[in-house]
Formats: structure tokens, C-alpha cells, sequence
């Protein structure tokens, strides 16, 4: 596993918010959809339903409530649980603060190639103590994510997006069932994962394309 330059202080400033917010389970330095061509800004982080892993942090307290029952096997899974997490929310980054090089354990293979060898792992040095992270509160953040779906371009259907190569802003693109939304994750080249909708917010799939962002919903 390696870690971008400002791993350390991003943990440090989001302990803060850990500590505050009990609306909070874990902070992680991870984004299943860090691939190079999904990310774009590295200040960039967002609270989701989802908890990504690899490379995380969590209160004392929260230890000990979990660590009685933590399984010996497919941790990961099980704080997925809704009965574990009890709709307590993961904050991640948007670019990776670490990067999977393991090719030839779990991963190894076409999902490696596909989806872990393209991770960007964040090479800016941020000045975490100086970011005002109070936006990524519960009441704040639910305001602000609100009025970024309500504003967000519609377009009906994934094809029109990708034929769209002058469009500079957010958009989104609403699926109706697991086959509509696993043939738009298909077109982009983003996970296809029905089973756990991958950092979701509200049912929300969210990716950055070209710069600007993609909301599925």
C-alpha cells in the first residue's frame, strides 16, 4: 500500500470531524471510482452511505463498540451492514490518499488492470489544517448536496452525455432499474456493482467525466 504525501494531515484535519460529528462512523483515504479519468479535484471530499476502506480511521469509541463482534474474515462487508453502521456515514476523498499495488494477491487479474492500476493516488500536498471541513457536517452537507442535484443538467440518457464533448457542467442521468443502471456504469467504465450501490448518497451514484461530474439517480 502506498500513501500520498498529505495522508497523514488529511487524517488529522478530518479527526476533528470525527471527534464532533456523531453522524460519523469512519474517515477513509479511499474511492472505488478514483480511477485517473473520474477524479479531478483533490480537496474534494463527500460524505457517502458507502464504506470504502483500505486506508481508514475511526474514533476509540466506536472500537469498542465494534470490536466484540468483528469477524475474522470479510470485515469490510460487514460494516457495510446496515445492523453494524446503523446509518452512520464514511467520509472519503475524491482523489485516492492511497494506492493498491498488490497485483498479484486478491485483486490480482483483469479487476486489478481494470479498476486498481488506474487509481490516481493523490500527488498534491494539501494544507488539510487550513481546509474548512464544517461543510462536510450532516445539516451543511445535506443543504449543499441538495441544491448541486437539483442544479445538475438533466440529460436523458447516457449516449447524449458521451456524444457531448463541449459540456462543462454537472449533469445527471436518471436510471430506472439494475439493468439501466449497470448499462450506464458499463458506458463510462465505472463499477457495475448493483448488489451495494458503491458511494451512494440517497440512491445517488456520483463520478466525475471530462472534468465535470455525473450524477446518476
Amino acid at each position: 500500500m502506498e500513501i500520498a504525501p498529505d495522508f497523514f494531515d488529511y487524517f488529522e484535519a478530518a479527526a476533528k470531524l470525527l471527534d464532533t460529528d456523531k453522524s460519523i462512523m469512519a474517515v477513509s483515504s479511499w474511492n472505488d471510482n478514483g480511477q485517473k479519468q473520474f477524479v479531478y479535484d483533490p480537496k474534494a471530499l463527500y460524505r457517502s452511505d458507502f464504506f470504502p476502506g483500505l486506508g481508514w480511521m475511526l474514533t476509540k469509541s466506536t472500537w469498542m463498540e465494534l470490536s466484540p463482534k468483528w469477524p475474522k474474515a470479510y470485515w469490510d462487508d460487514w460494516v457495510r451492514l446496515k445492523e453494524v453502521h446503523k446509518d452512520r456515514q464514511f467520509i472519503r476523498p475524491e482523489v485516492c490518499r492511497t494506492y493498491n499495488f498488490g497485483e498479484h494477491g486478491s485483486s490480482m487479474g483483469q479487476f486489478f488492470n481494470q479498476y486498481l492500476k488506474p487509481i490516481k493516488l493523490n500527488d498534491a500536498h494539501i494544507d488539510w489544517n487550513s481546509e474548512d471541513l464544517s461543510y462536510l457536517s450532516e445539516d451543511k452537507f445535506l443543504i449543499k448536496f441538495g441544491k448541486d442535484v437539483a442544479n445538475a443538467t438533466p440529460v436523458h440518457g447516457s449516449d447524449d452525455l458521451l456524444k457531448a464533448h463541449n459540456l462543462y457542467v454537472d449533469v445527471r442521468i436518471q436510471y430506472n432499474d439494475q439493468g439501466d443502471f449497470e448499462r450506464v456504469a458499463r458506458q463510462f467504465g465505472v463499477f457495475e456493482e448493483w448488489k451495494v450501490p458503491l458511494l451512494t448518497q440517497f440512491n445517488l451514484f456520483m463520478f466525475r467525466s471530462r472534468v465535470w461530474q455525473v450524477i446518476n439517480l
